[in-house]
């Protein structure tokens, strides 16, 4: 059931988390673009549009569209073999027309087959590249681009030798910074009156004091003083005919080039494969439980790589590090990424020498922070307590192949795990979900068949969002031996947080104790004695049918 949803409903909330958004995706912004050879400002011109377009269209709450590094490489081959930026962008127009048709196609549902202990070792992987490629931007070892994810460097090097590089290359100016930016952050992460500022949030705080500190350092002659090349570096310029040469648009004349049209299509895969991924770990993220419709977002980023390529930006998708950093930050509504698009377009237009002052270190900093939110300890401890084999297992092969090779391998092989461990439990056992046909006011029933895995997934939570308000359900396990953690998960979230807001009575039955899903007997729990009277009269039906059969 989609609901109109007020944008300026949690504005406070939101403008805050735009702006920490924003102070993230500048200089991720402009290292991808740099990394993918392509001009600095195509890298903005994307993640406004990503902000302010996608952020619109889309339905969900927390992610944040821009420039990604997954598809870095894809450029980069892309734009030498053209040997034209403007050829380029055709094959990203292209890309968006195959999204949209994509979404009108229904594909985003592909989404429902990832299963959360798949996204949940993703999420803890791209945690750890963060807090690993952040570290030596922290002490002032600038060499590798803002938005790098692979493990092994062009040069051979990989990001743990990059690490022990970083002794040869300290600058204390950077690390006085980078600790001082880590108090800010964490003294507003916990104590509880910095907690309550929320329209100034502790990123701003740190990244102002950041400048503020480096100018001292500068105009003292200071030793600590970090040079141009640690800081932001934000094209600025200096007429407007050199601010007209950074629109540029699509060479429709290159449409009958074959290789214009399968870059295209391997751009559209690709963004798409890593946003449906991102859509489903922020629906994780998601303090609300609010499912996003991936067949919109398809659409929605879509059009979003359409209008980019038409301004000259790069190609986009949803990205894990930025809707983890406006999760993190309180974001309510999607109101935050539109903001964050405003702001990164007003910012380079009007104050592109004072983003300039912005020292790499406290931005790794607060990047550093997102990473130890997605990759906590504890996240693995869960797992490997849960179920060492259908969820362990997946959860940390996905985690070191995100790690150690690349997020769509490291996502891929972990699905194929988790297939071939539930299929191994499955070879006797078939699924069955039923449901009666209902109207408003009736009783739901829904009776879980034997084995019921992640597979099932999709059509459970598809049955549960159509639910509607006031309505009374019945959850029936029974019968079920093993129900997988994704669809208690769903079940859990129902119950918990949609079940109360919408008046939606839920009851469950013969579910394990295991499974922690009490059912405590409540008026909101309460179901009429003439229902249990029709279930008994059923029953007793069944088993004079089965007697008759015998």
């Amino acid at each position: 059931m989609s609901k109109k949803i007020n944008l300026f409903a949690n504005l406070k909330s939101d403008f805050a988390s735009g702006l920490v958004v924003f102070l993230v995706a500048l200089p991720l912004c402009l290292g991808i673009a740099m990394a993918s050879g392509a001009p600095l400002f195509s890298g903005i011109i994307a993640g406004v549009i990503g902000g302010i377009v996608v952020g619109y269209l889309s339905q969900s709450h927390i992610s944040v569209s821009g420039p990604a590094a997954g598809l870095t490489a894809i450029i980069l081959t892309a734009i030498t073999d053209f040997g034209a930026f403007d050829v380029f962008l055709l094959s990203v127009f292209i890309a968006g027309l195959i999204q949209l048709a994509l979404g009108f196609l229904k594909a985003g549902s592909i989404s429902n087959y990832f299963p959360t202990n798949v996204i949940e070792g993703m999420l803890a992987g791209i945690g750890i590249i963060i807090i690993l490629k952040q570290i030596p931007h922290a002490f002032g070892y600038d060499s590798d681009f803002e938005g790098d994810q692979a493990f092994i460097q062009n040069d051979g090097s990989n990001s743990f030798s990059f690490l022990f590089d970083v002794v040869n290359h300290i600058h204390l100016g950077a690390v006085v910074i980078s600790l001082i930016s880590l108090v800010v952050l964490i003294s507003w992460d916990k104590v509880p009156f910095l907690k309550r500022l929320k329209l100034v949030p502790g990123a701003l705080v740190a990244v102002i004091l950041g400048v503020l500190l480096n100018e001292f350092f500068i105009s003292s002659g200071s030793s600590l003083a970090i040079a141009k090349e640690h800081l932001v570096s934000l094209p600025v310029p200096t007429s407007f005919e050199e601010f007209k040469s950074i629109i540029i648009t699509p060479n429709f004349e290159a449409i009958t080039q074959g290789k214009v049209w399968l870059t295209g299509a391997t751009i559209a895969v690709v963004a798409s494969i890593e946003t449906l991924l991102c859509i489903e770990a922020s629906d994780r993220m998601d303090v609300q439980k609010r499912y996003t419709d991936t067949n919109v977002e398809l659409r929605a980023q879509g059009i979003g790589n359409m209008v980019s390529s038409l301004l000259g930006g790069l190609p986009m998708t949803s990205v894990v590090v930025r809707s983890s950093a406006n999760n993190n930050a309180g974001a309510k509504s999607k109101m935050s990424s539109i903001i964050h698009g405003f702001l990164l377009l007003i910012s380079v237009l009007s104050i592109p020498t004072i983003l300039n002052k912005i020292p790499l270190a406290t931005l790794a900093t607060v990047l550093i922070l997102v990473g130890y939110k997605l990759a906590k300890p504890a996240t693995i401890i869960h797992f490997w307590k849960k179920d060492k084999v259908y969820q362990f297992i997946p959860f940390i092969a996905t985690l070191l192949l995100v790690v150690f090779i690349d997020l769509l391998w490291g996502v891929g092989i972990g699905i194929i795990i988790s297939i071939i461990f539930v299929l191994r439990g499955n070879l006797k056992r078939a699924y069955i979900f039923k449901k009666e046909e209902y109207e408003d006011g009736d009783i739901i029933h829904i009776d879980l068949a034997q084995e019921v895995s992640f597979l099932n997934k999709a059509a459970i939570k598809q049955t549960l969002s159509e639910i509607p308000e006031n309505s009374k359900v019945i959850i029936n396990a029974h019968d079920t031996e093993y129900i997988a953690h994704d669809v208690l998960d769903l079940i859990r979230e129902f119950k918990e947080t949609r079940a109360i807001d919408e008046n939606i009575k839920v009851k469950l039955k013969g579910f394990k104790e295991a499974y922690e899903l009490e059912n405590t007997p409540d008026n909101n729990n309460h179901v009429s004695i003439e229902h249990y009277y029709d279930v008994a009269k059923r029953v007793l039906v069944k088993k004079e049918e089965a007697k008759e059969k015998f």
